[in-house]
């Protein structure tokens, strides 16, 4: 306990109290009698007189004997009272409902709040939703010789007749896909629509009356909420869950020449797991496990797609039957951009450090006026202080939304605006 929460009380001992007697008046040495006279007496009976009352106390033992007793009677039925009280557990309208005190231990955080679930109960929920996927095709190896190569992955079931989103990256140049339940139950799979500039995919399985997830919403997610991971680990352990915390937002990194906006987390995150769910305190689906930093000395840096940027795409191949192959495509302005740090701006010469346009690629942009070496002020009207923040930005926008950025160029400010172009990812 910190000092500062202790209550201290002093007892002080009471002060002495003293009995100050005063002198008596001198007694007289002599005294001469004076006569009185006295009206004659009647002879009669004598009456009795009355003994005066003698005061009775209470020793000191007595009473501290009392005081005691009396602390314990009042403990007992104080417990009594409490005990009875403990039985009562809630009111429902005009409904008493009795609870038990030995059910309060295994009372959950949901009980408390309304909303928040523990991790089991996270995990309870949502473990026969996640799904092993495992799949097969071929292909060349160093010597042009087809061969037979096998891969695998996790998936979440969105609906109940058997529609299960997981990446792209999962089912690329599959010829085969086979799902395991959480129940050990195997479905072959078909592929239903495939969008790799967002890497998501939906495959689709003949069941009925499956558990599904509950989609949330990735925009309320903070830095620090709980994040609970279910997949498909290595390949070899389906219903494996992890958790941690959302660790950042809107980390935009690229994953095998795609680049991506994804929610950061440190739950334990491995190959396998990529597909998988990664769902907050209520137990919502908030991401699309994606990936995992990989480097000697790196851990805990894991990354998911944030379930509002993937979701429409979903629904859309849904609805489409797979008549699409991808859902809306991503937007981008046609440059290509690089940080430069302080220390390199002063190396090459530049004004200072920032965001700097590397190489002007869409006919868009070009025909807009960027050039080479522009320093990116502003996007929108949001200041720009890094790649990350200017392509989370772009991503916000749609593929023909006319923007407005602010670069420098030697110096001077200059505004340009021009229309998005659709990403090429080759």
């Amino acid at each position: 306990m910190d000092e500062q929460d202790k209550n201290i009380v002093n007892f002080g001992t009471d002060p002495e109290v003293s009995t100050i007697v005063e002198p008596a008046s001198p007694q007289p040495a002599s005294l001469k009698a004076v006569p009185v006279q006295h009206e004659p007496v009647q002879p009669g009976p004598s009456k009795p007189r009355k003994k005066k009352k003698e005061k009775k106390y209470v020793s000191r033992g007595v009473f501290v004997v009392c005081l005691i007793l009396s602390f314990i009677l009042s403990s007992v039925l104080g417990g009594l009272i409490g005990g009875a009280i403990g039985i009562i557990a809630a009111q429902d309208g005009d409904n008493l409902i009795t609870r038990n005190d030995s059910e309060l231990s295994h009372l959950n955080l949901s009980d408390a709040t309304g909303s928040e679930l523990t991790v089991a109960e996270i995990v309870d929920k949502n473990e026969d939703a996640v799904v092993e996927i495992v799949v097969s095709g071929t292909a060349e190896n160093m010597w042009g010789q087809l061969q037979l190569v096998q891969g695998a992955g996790s998936g979440v079931i969105v609906t109940e007749d058997g529609y299960i989103a997981t990446n792209h990256h999962v089912i690329q140049g599959a010829n085969k896909v086979e799902v395991t339940l959480h129940n050990g139950s195997k479905y072959a799979a078909r592929i239903i629509g495939s969008d790799p500039s967002n890497d998501i995919a939906v495959i689709k399985i003949e069941a009925k009356d499956l558990t599904t997830v509950t989609i949330g919403d990735s925009s309320t997610v903070d830095v620090g909420d709980l994040a609970v991971a279910i997949g498909n680990p290595l390949g070899q352990l389906g219903g494996t869950a992890t958790s941690g915390i959302i660790s950042a937002l809107d980390r935009t990194l690229e994953v095998e020449g795609t680049t991506l906006t994804l929610l950061q987390t440190d739950a334990a995150i491995n190959g396998g797991n990529s597909g998988g769910g990664l769902f907050n305190s209520r137990g919502e689906l908030i991401g699309i496990v994606e990936s995992k930093a990989s480097a000697v000395g790196v851990e805990g840096l894991a990354f998911a797609l944030p379930i509002n940027s993937v979701s429409e795409i979903i629904d859309d191949f849904i609805e489409n039957g797979g008549k699409t192959t991808t859902a809306e495509p991503t937007p981008a302005v046609g440059i290509v951009i690089s940080d430069v740090s302080e220390e390199n701006a002063q190396y090459y010469g530049l004004e200072s450090a920032g965001v700097y346009i590397a190489q002007v690629t869409g006919q868009n942009a070009m025909d807009a006026g960027f050039q080479e070496m522009d320093r990116i002020v502003s996007f929108n009207g949001k200041e720009i202080s890094s790649t990350n923040e200017f392509i989370s930005l772009v991503r916000k926008c749609k593929v023909g939304d006319t923007v407005t950025i602010v670069v420098s160029r030697n110096g001077q400010l200059i505004e340009i605006k021009t229309v998005l172009e659709e990403l090429q990812t080759n």
